[in-house]
C-alpha cells in the first residue's frame, strides 16, 4: 500500500496549496492512505474544528498534531469526539483526544497511527520511547500497518526513535522543525524513515511565520509582535511511503515535494 503523509500545514498558504495539489497528488502516485500533521493549521496556531473538518473533506484518513494541538481552545472538545484527529500519546493522563488510532485504508488494510512528542528542547513530557514501546505491542495486535508521526525538536532524538523502533512499525516520520531532510530511507529491519517531513505553508518566511514578526526576536531577545504566518512562495511537502502490508515493512520511501 502507498501512504502519502504531508507535512505541518501552516495557516492559510499551506491550506490552500494543500486543497490545490492533494487530489493530483494522491492520483499520480496511486495513493491508498494519506495522513497530514495538522498541529499549525489554524493561522500558524492550533486547529479548529471548521479546518479539522475541511480536511476531512478532502479524503484524508488521520490528521496528527504535537506542542500546538493546544494553542486553540476548540481543538478541546473536538479531540474528544474526533478520533481521526490525534495529539501525542505522551501528554500525561486526563487530556481530551488519544495518541493514537486504528482505521481501515481505502483498500481495506488495517493502519494504525500512532503520535509522539519528542522531549529534548520541549516540554518535560512522559518519555516517548516507552510510551511507543507499550502502545506497539498492543497496536500490532490489530493493525496491518503501523505509522508513527514523530513531532520532536532535535534530530538526534528522532534518529534514536527510528533505529528504536526500526522493525517493530512500518513508518517513523519526523515533523516539527517545518525543514524537510534529504534522509529518507528503510531501515536495515524494514522501517522506512525520515527525520522531517518539512512544511506545507509558506517558505519565504521563517518556518512558516512572517519575517518581520520572527527577526526582532532574534536580534533583541523580545518580541513586540504576535507571529503571523506568511504567505509567499507557498509549497507543498511530503513523503510517499510504500509498505508491504503483508510483513508491515516499508519497500520504499521518497520525497514528494511541489
Amino acid at each position: 500500500m502507498r501512504v502519502l503523509f504531508v507535512g505541518d500545514i501552516v495557516g492559510r498558504a499551506g491550506r490552500k496549496i494543500l486543497k490545490e495539489n492533494l487530489g493530483l497528488v494522491c492520483h499520480r502516485h496511486n495513493v491508498d492512505f494519506i495522513i497530514l500533521n495538522v498541529e499549525n493549521a489554524a493561522g500558524g496556531f492550533g486547529i479548529t474544528k471548521k479546518i479539522a473538518e475541511e480536511f476531512l473533506r478532502l479524503q484524508v484518513d488521520v490528521m496528527t498534531s504535537g506542542n500546538h494541538i493546544w494553542d486553540n481552545q476548540d481543538a478541546f472538545s473536538y479531540l474528544d469526539s474526533q478520533p481521526l484527529l490525534l495529539r501525542p500519546a505522551n501528554y500525561p493522563p486526563g487530556l481530551p483526544g488519544s495518541g493514537s488510532c486504528i482505521t481501515t485504508s481505502q483498500t481495506g488494510i488495517s493502519v494504525a497511527v500512532l503520535n509522539l512528542q519528542g522531549r529534548v528542547f520541549m516540554q518535560p513530557l512522559d518519555c516517548p520511547f516507552r510510551t511507543a514501546e507499550t502502545l506497539i505491542d498492543s497496536l500490532k495486535t490489530k493493525a496491518d500497518v503501523i505509522i508513527v508521526d514523530f513531532h520532536a525538536e532535535a534530530t538526534s532524538e528522532k534518529m534514536a526513535m527510528g533505529w528504536f523502533l526500526d522493525g517493530k512499525v512500518s513508518a517513523v516520520l519526523g515533523t516539527h522543525t517545518h525543514v524537510p531532510t534529504a534522509d529518507s530511507r528503510i531501515l536495515p529491519s524494514g522501517t522506512a524513515y525520515v527525520t522531517d517531513v518539512g512544511m506545507t505553508g509558506a517558505y519565504d518566511s521563517i518556518i512558516g511565520m512572517q519575517v518581520e514578526t520572527v527577526l526582532p526576536r532574534f536580534i533583541s531577545g523580545i518580541s513586540r509582535t504576535r507571529f503571523e504566518p506568511a504567505s509567499g512562495n507557498p509549497r507543498f511537502c511530503s513523503v510517499l511511503v510504500d509498505i508491504d502490508h503483508h510483513t508491515g515493512k516499508g519497500n520504499s520511501i521518497e520525497r514528494i515535494d511541489l
